[in-house]
């Protein structure tokens, strides 16, 4: 695992990971000669035990543009914390045109989040959470906001060694 600030990059050895297909786009390019047809594929990439990756792939077959979406995922592998099945802290963030909102939920809760939103959270291994998306639906700006979100989690331990105090103080104040 390498440290680049807050964001864990996690290495792809030795981790079992379950890809998941976001959206597929149809791309249209008009030449002289006709109608070109290709398509964008967004991958999430996760083990479901706190290690997630999202990817985009772009080929003129549909299972090509899969297969490096998924190569693109596994190549941005982050750490993301992970408490009793839920997130830590509550969180907003913003991508492009995109706004989410999670919030951390008890057990038995589920998994509250639509579309793009769900496919990040589950891979991630996150079942108990309360998450809303405002603004736009693409599943694109969804994605990165929602991975921009949780990039931005800090468990109690990382915020303690942060401000070098007992974990006892941060719970306590």
């Amino acid at each position: 695992m390498i440290m680049a600030g807050n964001i864990k990059k996690v290495k792809t050895t030795d981790i079992e990971l379950k890809d998941r297909l976001v959206a597929i786009n149809r791309v249209t390019k008009v030449t002289k000669g006709g109608r070109t047809f290709s398509f964008s594929a967004i991958v999430v990439v996760g083990n479901e035990d706190g290690v997630v990756g999202w990817g985009l792939g772009k080929a003129s077959e549909v299972t090509a543009a899969i297969a490096k979406g998924v190569d693109a995922a596994k190549k941005n592998l982050v750490k993301i914390p992970i408490n009793k099945g839920t997130i830590p802290h509550e969180q907003t963030a913003k991508f492009g045109g995109a706004n989410v909102f999670l919030k951390p939920a008890s057990h038995g809760t589920g998994v509250k989040a639509g579309g793009a939103m769900r496919a990040v959270l589950e891979s991630v291994g996150v079942h108990d959470i309360l998450a809303k998306s405002k603004g736009s639906s693409n599943p694109h700006n969804l994605v990165k906001a929602t991975m921009n979100a949780l990039l931005e989690m800090r468990d109690a331990y990382t915020v303690a060694q942060h401000r070098g105090v007992s974990m006892e103080k941060v719970f306590k104040g």
